[in-house]
């Protein structure tokens, strides 16, 4: 495959903490502590968010009651999950239906500069098998590394990389209040300490490092990349929000009262909504499945949040010609959420002397999970040759 300047047109289980055999800086050992956190706020009906209640004909009434609990804090979150793992890994999905075995995996929490517990997972294949790199992967806003990356992370593993990933404070299973970014310049300064620990790991040493981003952890890659330009072999882009889809913004007129209010009220959710489910699955089956990803943030943006999306953006624009690392970029033809225009912009303007761009005709905004299941593992597979090319050398 090329990769020199190309234009391709197509598109209550307890959480488990294992432990570990190498230094961590700050490293917990321990299961999540079901510690009692601060009382939400005033405005409380804007600011507690359950999850939605799932079908009755599938998930059964004690799930159901588990999953209906706040999920503004993490100790709710992770219960959630570890009543949801075993369910999840039987839903009817490519992810999960295929995945490759013989792949290894660590979860564990580590306490962050920030005071933070931050969860991080890694997949690796068996003992003995050669690693020909190794992956670092951001998540999408209100998702987790948890649901449907773990299918993909499985694949990329198979195949001779080790792939790590984080959940952002007040996402997945990471402490913060749900759904919250009170300054994105922060978020990204969480994601590189925690990335920068784990590359330090004596095993890594000498192996390519890659950083792959889906949507708002596209946006997160690429302020990463820009803070440390130096410290990458390669960008991977899925999707990014460079810009977020105009249909998806309020007017000019409200979007000025809601950034008045956000100083005001920031954690408030405020921000209208659309069914991004309805915009990002190209496949209905699948489009079905994103309710079961229980602990995603899938209510009203708060206010805040909602600034800080739109500020990222505008600054990653502004800043585009000085992406300089090796680039895959990936967006589907059709996506509503983020707009493959800009990410076409992106592939003109960036500095890498070795980009690429794959444009899928006809998908849509989650093309690593939404699509039909061909599409799927055809885009895995032209991740996995793009990391190979850049690895075996």
């Amino acid at each position: 495959m090329a990769v020199h300047g190309t234009l391709f047109k197509f598109h209550l289980h307890k959480v488990s903490v294992f432990p570990i055999d190498y230094p961590l800086k700050n490293p917990i050992y321990i299961k999540p502590r079901w510690k009692k956190e601060p009382n939400p706020p005033l405005f409380n009906t804007s600011l507690t968010v359950t999850a939605k209640k799932l079908p009755t004909e599938v998930v059964s009434g004690e799930l159901n009651a588990i999953a209906s609990q706040s999920l503004d804090f993490a100790a709710s979150r992770r219960q959630v999950r570890a009543a949801f793992t075993e369910f999840q890994q039987q839903l009817d999905h490519c992810l999960f239906k295929m995945a490759p075995t013989g792949i290894r995996t660590e979860e564990w929490y580590e306490l962050n500069s920030r005071g933070l517990e931050i969860f991080c997972k890694r997949w690796m294949h068996e003992s003995g098998v050669p690693i020909k790199g190794t992956l670092f992967y951001c998540h999408g806003y209100g998702s987790t590394c948890t649901y449907f990356f773990e299918g993909v992370a499985k694949r990329i593993a198979a195949s001779g990389y080790d792939v790590y990933a984080m959940d952002y404070p007040g996402f997945g299973l990471s402490e913060g209040l749900h759904g919250y970014i009170s300054n994105f310049d922060d978020l990204v300064d969480d994601v590189i300490e925690q990335f920068s620990s784990i590359k330090s790991r004596s095993e890594l040493r000498g192996l390519p490092k890659f950083i792959m981003g889906q949507s708002m952890g596209g946006a997160v890659s690429l302020k990463v990349h820009l803070k440390e330009p130096n410290n990458w072999d390669g960008l991977i882009l899925i999707a990014p929000m460079c810009k977020i889809g105009e249909d998806l913004l309020p007017s000019p007129a409200v979007l000025m009262v809601l950034n008045l209010l956000s100083k005001v009220m920031p954690k408030a959710k405020l921000f209208p909504k659309k069914d991004l489910a309805e915009l990002s699955f190209r496949d209905p089956s699948k489009r079905k499945l994103a309710v079961y990803n229980v602990i995603s943030y899938d209510d009203q943006t708060r206010l805040k949040t909602g600034m800080e999306l739109l500020r990222a953006t505008q600054d990653i624009e502004s800043q585009v010609q000085k992406v300089s690392a090796p680039l895959l970029i990936i967006h589907g033809e059709a996506d509503k959420v983020t707009d493959p225009v800009v990410s076409q912009f992106l592939y003109e303007k960036a500095s890498s002397k070795h980009k690429t761009l794959k444009i899928y005709e006809g998908g849509c905004h989650n093309i690593l999970e939404g699509e039909f299941d061909d599409r799927i593992l055809s885009v895995h597979d032209d991740i996995i040759s793009w990391l190979d090319s850049r690895s075996l050398k």
